[in-house]
């Protein structure tokens, strides 16, 4: 017994192993932290250069001498400068051409309502914008585009998160985000006019 009695309070005083208890309380909390911080910094990073490489790449493509060829040459140039960053991204590119920059807002090729009922009705006349023919909710027409047109140029990022942050987070493990620059092409000729077209 009086052994014991020796030994209990030596033992409530010694501090020996309390920082590696602290330290495991804490270093989940400090990793999970760290993760996140460089997860967010990695997203915001990435969004920042593939916003950059399609403002130029954008402005290029809207030059007269700009070809499909040329064009595709720019997408191949913001995919190689953003892969720098995230070497394991798919890039997809998509462009949409429209008559001007309401429509490339609204989309839909405008009608004339002459009953108000909101419905292009059979024999009320619309205008076609990418002139095929049939109303259509949105009025764009795939590619570059011609002379004066607006051109809507998007690209979308899709990558593995290289931190395993997103579980303990409950997020997705692929991020995806898309940058998008809106341009009008030089005037370096008329602009096609779209055709009325009679609602069926």
């Amino acid at each position: 017994m009086a052994g014991r009695r020796v030994h209990f309070p030596r033992l409530a005083r010694d501090e020996r192993g309390v920082t590696a208890i602290e330290f495991a309380i804490v270093a989940p909390v400090l990793l999970a932290m760290l993760m996140f911080l460089f997860d967010t910094g990695y997203y915001l990073y990435a969004n920042a250069v593939l916003a950059g490489e399609m403002n130029a790449a954008g402005r290029a493509s809207t030059l007269e001498t700009a070809t499909d060829e040329q064009r595709d040459t720019l997408d191949q140039h913001v995919s190689d400068a953003v892969k720098k960053l995230v070497p394991n991204g798919e890039l997809h590119f998509q462009r949409t051409a429209y008559i001007d920059y309401g429509r490339a807002q609204a989309k839909a090729e405008a009608f004339k309502d002459e009953n108000g009922n909101g419905v292009c009705d059979a024999g009320e006349s619309f205008d076609d914008a990418n002139r095929n023919h049939v109303r259509d909710l949105d009025s764009g027409i795939s590619g570059g585009g011609g002379a004066k047109d607006v051109t809507v140029y998007t690209a979308t990022l899709r990558y593995d998160r290289i931190f395993p942050i997103a579980s303990f987070m409950g997020w997705g493990k692929d991020v995806t985000m898309s940058s998008t620059t809106l341009l009008r092409n030089q005037p370096f000729d008329k602009q096609i006019e779209p055709l009325i077209g009679t609602c069926l």
